[in-house]
């Protein structure tokens, strides 16, 4: 198909490019989403692919939302960040486009992106987390998307891992999500930082004085310059994320697992601590072949590769 175009929609930007078939972006354009507006949304959307169809020859349109998309790949049944309930997306911008689209959710797209051309290096089993406010993902099996008979499949941030426990905005109680993302993260600093002041002194000064005054990136700043607590915590969330991945791996047996977002880019303070807690919680570890964990490397563009290159598929 050539060239085509990426789209990565979320609550507050709207980032797209122009991604050939190597994986590489040409060119780029980025809006603000209107906040709490759909139809004006979905009219930036249409404007930014019109915009870089109009410098390229481009065969069509990849757009990530974070959300519930359907099985067709055409509409978002939900999306927590925007004003779309069973928002029909894909006929929208194909109309004001010309441009044939395909929708895929946010995760999935990362997940594509950084399997074909970022860490997965085209592995055919791979599993991405992403760790950022809350905790996603997606899932390739036999290189392809694992999309469910519904499109929803691979919601990985809510699996229970501990039952009964602490809520989660899904509904339910105990789900990864509330263990192993930026949120839990900074609770957790903020919790000791309470308990703790005169250990927390480095972090409550990297704000405004009090445990609520930390945020993600602080932590993760602290973290690298050695603070003890900051590694700590890092390391608290590092052993969440190898048990759920311990977990996953017994359903799915990848050969890879990709750590991507936000949190991800504390490294190996992250990545070290997930990669012992998975090799301790693997079933039946010491006798069987283990995945590898790596860190993303396409970092905040992965999703925009990843719908760009799902348009040829």
């Amino acid at each position: 198909m050539g060239l085509t175009i990426g789209v990565d929609i979320g609550g507050t930007k709207i980032a797209a490019g122009v991604v050939n078939e190597a994986g590489r972006i040409l060119a780029r354009v980025r809006r603000d989403t209107p906040p709490g507006d759909g139809p004006a949304t979905v009219d930036t959307i249409a404007a930014v692919i019109t915009e870089l169809a109009t410098e390229h020859e481009v065969g069509g349109a990849g757009l990530g939302a974070a959300g519930f998309i359907d099985a067709a790949r055409s509409t978002v049944l939900f999306a927590p960040n925007l004003p779309w309930r069973k928002e029909p997306l894909r006929a929208e911008v194909e109309q004001r486009t010309g441009i044939p689209v395909v929708v895929e959710n946010d995760a999935n797209a990362a997940a594509w992106g950084e399997a074909m051309f970022g860490a997965g290096n085209g592995q055919a089993h791979t599993v991405m987390v992403t760790i950022g406010t809350g905790l996603g993902g997606g899932v390739v099996v036999n290189g392809q998307l694992l999309r469910g008979a519904f499109g929803v499949a691979a919601e990985i941030g809510h699996i229970n891992i501990v039952p009964d426990g602490r809520p989660c905005g899904c509904g339910n109680h105990g789900c990864w999500e509330q263990y192993a993302s930026g949120t839990a993260l900074v609770r957790e600093v903020r919790e000791l930082a309470g308990r703790d002041p005169g250990r927390a002194a480095g972090l409550l000064a990297s704000g405004d004085g009090t445990p609520e005054g930390i945020k993600g990136p602080q932590v993760t700043a602290a973290a690298r310059e050695g603070d003890p607590l900051a590694i700590e915590a890092l390391a608290t969330l590092g052993e969440w994320l190898g048990r759920g991945m311990a977990d996953l791996a017994a359903i799915l047996d990848p050969r890879l697992f990709i750590l991507g977002g936000g949190v991800s880019e504390a490294g190996n303070l992250i990545a070290a601590p997930a990669r012992a807690s998975f090799a301790a919680h693997l079933t039946a570890g010491e006798h069987r072949p283990k995945a590898e964990i790596r860190l993303a490397q396409l970092g905040q563009d992965a999703g925009l590769i990843g719908a760009a290159d799902l348009v040829r598929r």
